[in-house]
C-alpha cells in the first residue's frame, strides 16, 4: 500500500480461500490433489446428471450426497488447522500424505451415509425397533458427521448438536417447563438416523437437491464472464456520479449476487475492484471496506438464486420457488437502497467525486462485448418461470454457461441455445426425456464444432472442468452442516422443545409488555402490539448471537424450528416468520463481532476490522430494521394473504421515505451537515415513517419538517 493505494497480487480465489474456512483445504501431495479432484469432479457430475434426468429415490440420493461431502471433508480439512500450514508428506502412517485417522474417519463416513440407502427394503420393519448394526452404524456416523463439521465449519454448530443429545438422554434433569422424559441411545439413534426427521431430514435433502446446483451454475456463470459483466455494467451505468466507485460497489454486489449466494465471496470477488477504487477517491478504508462487505451481504437475499435458506423455505412452507422469489424482491430492494442513500451523503458531505469517462468502462462496448454471458440467466429464469423444478431450471442454467464458454460467448451459439429451450417450454416438449437428450446431443455437437477450430480449446475445456470442482468444493462444508443441523431439528421434534422455548419466549414478551404497557396510555399500544415487539427483538437478537459462530443456512433451520413458532402463536404468517429469521441470520456477517464479510473487506482494505464491522452494521441499518416492518405490514411480501396494492404501495412510501430520513440522520448530512439535535429529530423522524401506517408517517414528517425546511434553504457546499 502506498499514498493510499491498495495493490493486490494474486488472484481473487486464492483471496477468497484465505478469508473463508469453508473452502480452505489443506495441501495435498500430487496424488492425493488427483483423487480429491475426480471426486469433486464425480459428485458435481452426479448432481449435474440427476438434475436433468430425474433424481434418484430420496433416502438414496441424499445418501450419495453425504457419502462423497464427509468423505472428501476428511481428506481436504485436517483435523487441526495448524497442519494447513505444513508441507504434506507421504509415509507409512501418511498414505498419500493423509493420516489414517482421516483414511478411516472417510471410510466411516461413506459406510454409516450408505447403509441407510442399502436397507431402505427393510427400514420400515426396523424403525422403531433398530437391532444392533443399526444402532452401530448409526453411531459411527453421527460421530464423524460431528467431527466433519467441526473440521469444515467450526466447533460452535457440532457443540449445539451435541448439547441437543445430551438434552434428549437426559432430559428428566431438567428443571421446569424444558423437562422431558429423556430417551434411551437406542431411541435417539433410531429417530436421528432411521427416520427422515434427523440426518436425512430436510435440510440435508434442500442441500443435495437445490443448493449445490445452484452453487455450481454460480461458479459457472462467474466463470464464463457473467461476474465481470455485472461489474463492468454497474461501473459504466453509475462510477460517473458522486463517490462512484461506492455506488458501483453497490450496483455490483447486487448483480453479482444474484448469481453468488455468499458474502464473502461477493466481498471479494466485487472489492478486489472497487475497494482500491474508493480508497484512491477519498474515502477512508474502513468505510470502503464497510461498504462493499454490506453490500455484499445482500447477495444471499438477492434473486433470483439468493442463499440456500431461500430453497429451504420452499420445503418448509411447501411454497413454489417462485413465490419465495416474489416475495424477496422488495425488501432486498431496501437493503440495496439504504446502502446507497448512507454512500451517497458520504460523498456529498466529503465532496468526493465521480470517476472520469477515461476510468469508465464504456456501457456500449460493455453490452456489445459481454451480452453472451447473460444467456445462462436468462435461461435459468425462462425455465424456473415456466413452471418446471429449480433443479432442472439450474441444469439448464449450468448447460448454457458450458455451451457459452466452450463456444467463447459466440452470440448465434447462445441465441440458438435459448430460442431451443424456449420452444421446448412453450411446446411442453421439455418434460419429455428423449428432447432433453436431443437438446444436449445438439449442445455437445456445437461446442466441439467451436472447439475443434480453437487455439485455446485445451484451456476452455479445462476451466469448464475446473469450475465443477470449485462448485463442488464450495458445497462440501454446507452440506455437512446441513446434516448436522437435522441432529438439531431431529432432537426438537423428538422432544417437543420447539414449543416449550415458543412458550417460554412469549411468556418472557408478554411479561415486559406489561412492563412497557403500564408507563404509555393504553389507547396508544395495545398490550399484543408490544408482546409482539419484544418477540421479535429477542428473536432478533438470538439469530444474531447464534449466527456469530453457524453458517447462515444452519441458523436459519435452527431459529424457524425454534423461534418460528413462537412468531405463529402471536398471528405471524409462516413466511413472514421464515423471512424474518432468515434476514437476521444474514445480518450477522456484518454485525461485530464476529461479522466475517466485514472482515474479509477489512482484511483487503488494510482497514481495522472492528470499524469496520461497526461501520457495515450502521451502512445495513435498512436490512436490520425491513424485517419489522413487513412482520407488522406484511403487504411488503406481496404473497400474503389479504395483499392489497394500497397497503403495499402505502407501506412501500413510507419504507423508502423512512431510510431516506435515516441515512440523513446516520451520516449527519442531507443538503448541509446537520447538528446534533437535528440528526435526533430527523432520526426520530425516519422510524416513524418506517413504522407502518400513515398516521405515524405523518407524525415522523411533523417532527422531522423544521431540520428539512433548514436544509432546503440552505445553500449547497461546493465540490471538492
Amino acid at each position: 500500500m502506498t499514498d493510499g493505494k491498495l495493490e493486490f497480487t494474486g488472484d481473487v480465489r486464492k483471496l477468497e480461500e484465505e478469508l473463508d474456512s469453508e473452502i480452505r483445504f489443506r495441501p495435498l501431495l500430487p496424488a492425493a490433489g488427483m483423487l480429491v479432484t475426480v471426486l469433486l469432479i464425480a459428485l458435481s457430475l452426479f448432481h449435474y446428471y440427476t438434475a436433468g434426468f430425474g433424481l434418484l429415490r430420496e433416502t438414496t440420493h441424499r445418501g450419495i450426497h453425504m457419502a462423497f461431502v464427509l468423505g472428501l471433508i476428511f481428506l481436504v480439512f485436517p483435523m487441526l488447522k495448524a497442519s494447513n500450514r505444513q508441507e504434506p508428506r507421504a509415509t507409512i502412517l501418511k498414505p498419500l500424505g493423509i493420516g489414517w485417522v482421516d483414511w478411516a474417519c472417510a471410510i466411516a463416513a461413506v459406510l454409516g451415509s450408505l447403509y441407510i440407502p442399502w436397507i431402505f427394503d427393510d427400514l420400515a420393519f426396523r424403525v422403531g425397533n433398530p437391532g444392533f448394526e443399526d444402532v452401530l452404524m448409526g453411531t459411527l456416523l453421527i460421530v464423524v458427521l460431528l467431527e466433519a463439521t467441526r473440521r469444515s465449519v467450526g466447533w460452535p454448530l457440532p457443540a449445539i448438536a451435541l448439547a441437543m443429545i445430551l438434552y434428549a438422554l437426559y432430559g428428566r434433569s431438567f428443571p421446569g417447563l424444558l423437562a422431558h422424559a429423556g430417551s434411551t441411545w437406542s431411541g435417539v439413534v433410531n429417530h436421528l438416523y432411521l427416520t427422515s426427521q434427523g440426518v436425512y431430514g430436510i435440510a440435508l435433502g434442500v442441500v443435495a437437491t437445490y443448493v449445490f446446483h445452484y452453487v455450481l451454475f454460480g461458479v459457472l456463470a462467474t466463470r464464463v464472464g457473467l461476474g465481470k459483466f455485472f461489474i463492468d455494467l454497474a461501473s459504466a451505468l453509475a462510477g460517473r456520479y458522486a463517490g462512484g466507485p461506492a455506488k458501483v460497489s453497490i450496483f455490483g454486489s447486487a448483480l453479482f449476487g444474484m448469481i453468488s449466494g455468499s458474502s464473502i465471496a461477493n466481498t471479494v470477488t466485487v472489492g478486489s475492484l472497487t475497494i482500491p477504487a474508493m480508497i484512491r477517491l477519498g474515502y477512508q478504508r474502513h468505510f470502503a471496506a464497510a461498504v462493499e462487505s454490506t453490500a455484499s451481504t445482500g447477495g444471499q437475499i438477492t434473486p433470483p438464486i439468493m442463499g440456500a435458506a431461500a430453497f429451504l423455505m420452499v420445503e418448509f412452507l411447501n411454497q413454489p420457488y417462485q413465490t419465495i422469489i416474489l416475495a424477496a424482491v422488495v425488501p432486498a430492494f431496501m437493503h440495496f437502497f439504504g446502502v446507497f442513500c448512507q454512500v451517497h451523503f458520504e460523498a456529498k458531505k466529503h465532496g468526493l467525486r465521480g470517476l472520469t469517462p477515461e476510468e469508465l468502462p464504456n456501457v456500449r462496448e460493455v453490452l456489445s462485448r459481454d451480452w453472451p454471458t447473460s444467456i445462462p440467466l436468462f435461461v435459468l429464469l425462462l425455465v424456473l418461470f415456466s413452471g418446471f423444478t429449480p433443479y432442472l431450471a439450474a441444469f439448464w442454467g449450468i448447460t448454457a454457461c458450458m455451451v457459452v464458454g466452450l463456444t467463447g460467448r459466440n452470440p448465434i451459439a447462445a441465441l440458438a441455445l435459448l430460442a431451443a429451450v424456449a420452444a421446448a417450454v412453450f411446446t411442453g416438449m421439455l418434460r419429455r426425456g428423449d428432447v432433453t437428450v436431443g437438446l444436449i446431443i445438439g449442445c455437445a455437437v456445437v461446442s466441439a464444432a467451436f472447439l475443434l477450430r480453437d487455439p485455446e480449446a485445451r484451456r476452455k475445456v479445462a476451466d469448464m472442468v475446473d469450475s465443477f470442482v470449485v462448485g463442488a468444493k464450495y458445497a462440501i462444508a454446507v452440506g455437512a452442516a446441513a446434516a448436522t443441523v437435522g441432529i438439531i431439528v431431529g432432537v426438537v421434534t423428538l422432544t417437543g422443545v420447539g414449543f416449550k422455548i415458543s412458550s417460554i419466549v412469549t411468556d418472557a414478551a408478554g411479561y415486559l409488555a406489561l412492563l412497557t404497557g403500564g408507563l404509555l396510555p393504553a389507547s396508544l399500544f395495545e398490550l399484543k402490539d408490544w408482546t409482539l415487539f419484544y418477540t421479535l427483538v429477542m428473536t432478533a437478537i438470538v439469530c444474531i448471537l447464534l449466527g456469530c459462530g453457524v453458517p447462515t443456512t444452519a441458523n436459519y433451520i435452527i431459529m424457524v424450528t425454534v423461534a418460528a413458532p413462537a412468531l405463529g402463536l402471536l398471528g405471524v404468517a409462516p413466511i413472514v416468520a421464515h423471512f424474518f429469521v432468515f434476514y437476521y441470520g444474514v445480518l450477522a456477517d456484518i454485525t461485530p463481532p464476529v461479522a466475517l464479510a466485514a472482515y474479509a473487506g477489512a482484511s483487503m482494505a488494510g482497514a481495522d476490522p472492528f470499524r469496520t464491522g461497526n461501520t457495515a452494521f450502521r451502512l445495513g441499518m435498512a436490512k436490520a430494521l425491513v424485517p419489522f416492518v413487513f412482520v407488522y405490514a406484511p403487504a411488503m411480501l406481496i404473497v400474503t394473504k389479504g395483499f392489497t396494492w394500497f397497503a403495499f404501495a402505502e407501506t412501500v412510501t413510507g419504507c423508502l421515505i423512512g431510510i431516506v430520513f435515516l441515512a440523513a440522520a446516520l451520516t449527519g448530512f442531507l443538503r448541509a451537515p446537520f447538528a446534533a439535535w437535528e440528526r435526533t429529530l430527523v432520526g426520530i423522524g425516519g422510524l416513524l415513517l418506517m413504522a407502518p401506517g400513515w398516521k405515524t408517517g405523518l407524525i415522523g414528517v411533523l417532527i422531522a419538517s423544521p431540520v428539512l425546511l433548514r436544509q432546503v434553504l440552505a445553500p449547497r457546499p461546493r465540490a471538492a
